[in-house]
Order: C-alpha cells, then sequence, then structure tokens
C-alpha cells in the first residue's frame, strides 16, 4: 500500500439511476464522465492532476493538492448546472441526469489491488449518500446539489474568493453510523420537519414517491372513520353507547370480560330451561332478577 498523501475529492452521483433500464443507465453512465471531464477542464486540471474511480452510478476523483480548489468549486457551482441544463433539455424525461456532488480533502492511500483506502474518503462518501443531500437535490431547480467537507469550508469557502460565495453554504449536520458529521450545504437547507432518514434520520430521503395514507406509515392505510347512525327518542334512549368504556370494578379496575346492563323487560338467550345457580347460561329464557357473577333468588324458567 502506497503512503497517505493529502487530496482533493470530488464524488458526483447520479438520482435515481436505479431506476432506468440497461439503455439508459448507458447513456447516464457517459454523460456523467461528460459533465465530470468539462467542469474538471473548466478549473484547470487535466488529467495528470487527478486519478478516477468508477463506481457504476457515481464518479470519484482524487485530485492533486496543487490544484486549485477554488477553482474546481467554481467550476461545480457554474458549469455543472449549465451542463445539466442543456443536457436534459434535449432528452427524455426518463433519460434526464440529476447529480449530488461532494467535495472534501484528506489523506488517501492506495493499496495493492488499486484500492483507495482513509477515513477521510469515507467520510465524503458519507456524505455523497446522505439523506439531507439527497432532499437537497429534490427541491432544487438546477438538477445538482453540492456539500462540502468542513475542512474545505474552512480552508476555502469561507474565504469568500469569487464565485464562491460563503454565504451560500450552510451548515448541516449529517448523522452516520459512526457519529454525525459537520458540513456545508451549498443553497437552501431542506426543511427540519422532512425525513432525512439519517438512520436514525427521516429517504429515506430514500428518494421514494409522495403518496402515503394521512396518518398511515407508508405501509399501511390510515384507520377509516364510521359516521354514528341517526335515531330518534330520548336523550338516553339516542346516547351513542359503542365507544363507551365498561363500567369499572372494585377501586377502578376495569371489569374483565363483556358486561350486561338491564333497565327493566326481560332477557332472552333462546331455548332450554335454567334452574339453580348457574355459570356461563347458555340457551333457555331468563326472567325476573338477573344479577352477573352472583347467585339470584327469584324465579328461573
Amino acid at each position: 500500500m502506497t503512503h497517505p498523501v493529502s487530496r482533493t475529492i470530488l464524488l458526483l452521483d447520479i438520482e435515481r439511476f436505479s431506476d432506468r433500464d440497461d439503455v439508459e443507465q448507458a447513456y447516464l453512465r457517459r454523460m456523467l464522465y461528460d459533465v465530470t471531464d468539462r467542469a474538471l477542464e473548466t478549473a484547470g486540471i487535466d488529467e495528470t492532476l487527478r486519478t478516477r474511480a468508477d463506481r457504476g452510478d457515481s464518479v470519484m476523483e482524487l485530485i492533486d493538492a496543487n490544484a486549485p480548489v477554488t477553482a474546481l468549486l467554481r467550476a461545480l457551482l457554474t458549469e455543472v448546472p449549465v451542463q445539466l441544463r442543456a443536457l436534459n433539455r434535449m432528452a427524455s424525461r426518463s433519460a434526464q441526469m440529476r447529480l449530488r456532488g461532494v467535495v472534501a480533502g484528506g489523506y488517501v492511500a492506495v493499496d495493492d489491488l488499486d484500492g483507495w483506502v482513509g477515513s477521510d474518503l469515507n467520510h465524503a462518501c458519507r456524505l455523497l449518500d446522505a439523506a439531507l443531500l439527497r432532499a437537497a437535490l429534490r427541491e432544487r431547480p438546477d438538477d445538482f446539489a453540492l456539500c462540502v467537507s468542513d475542512s474545505v469550508y474552512q480552508g476555502v469557502v469561507r474565504h469568500d474568493h469569487p464565485g464562491v460565495p460563503a454565504a451560500d453554504f450552510h451548515q448541516v449536520t449529517v448523522g452516520t453510523k459512526n457519529g454525525p458529521l459537520t458540513a456545508w450545504l451549498h443553497g437552501p437547507v431542506p426543511p427540519a420537519g422532512e425525513d432525512h432518514g439519517e438512520r436514525g434520520a427521516t429517504e429515506d430521503h430514500g428518494e421514494r414517491g409522495a403518496g402515503e395514507a394521512p396518518g398511515g406509515s407508508g405501509d399501511r392505510p390510515a384507520p377509516a372513520t364510521t359516521a354514528a347512525p341517526e335515531t330518534t327518542g330520548t336523550p338516553r334512549d339516542t346516547e351513542d353507547t359503542r365507544n363507551h368504556p365498561a363500567p369499572a370494578a372494585h377501586r377502578g379496575a376495569p371489569v374483565p370480560g363483556p358486561v350486561l346492563d338491564v333497565n327493566g323487560g326481560s332477557v332472552s338467550f333462546g331455548g332450554g330451561y335454567v334452574a339453580g345457580d348457574q355459570h356461563g347460561v347458555s340457551g333457555g329464557r331468563v326472567t325476573g332478577d338477573v344479577v352477573m357473577g352472583s347467585k339470584t333468588d327469584g324465579d328461573r324458567s
């Protein structure tokens, strides 16, 4: 493995890439490479100053530490939106491309299998996949959302270089499995009440569509409501007791099992004969005083 060296890290990722078919994905990958190359050329960063790794729906660039970060940020904020707008004007809806971007800095090493390793690179990848950045892109009209690491903000952005207005960047905290990360989002921050899915956060911003039932979780419908039937009579006769709680037992304890409230008249259980103390009576006609749960003196027939 090589020694870790300081690099500027650029990550760009295509939104909803897995929703497309193979032909559309191949087209979007070509367009991603074109947009990336033009942005880097605009920033004056040629191929000798960068190393690329392909990640299918995203591209990762390790850029020489001597390349100007201000020029890179300026190109990302101006050139990339212009390119995306031009591409999407001529593309069908299924072939349109929207991008999330991250610029970070840190030390990265290359192992014997040409793999890139380093905690700074890991942090940059987590920023790219953050639900908050996904949510920000959904609200952007220019098809591009950019986030920079705290080190890039402190070292470059906050100094308000031409074309990189510090006032347009807003501090955010991104939750990850290794703890929160401080970053700076270009443009408006999504509302605090929106599901950012940083598990625990509100994807989701998992890029799901709308359509959840009110009051539901998306996996089940909201509970239905039933209108009370129209009735006539005295207030006691018309009182809807369907949702009333059962009477309380001793010291307010709930009464177990069903409750029978008899106010005059007779109770008919249908056929049979009842005599003596009965528990769990079924069948027959019961007249006279009826007491549930204890012996009753009176006629039973």
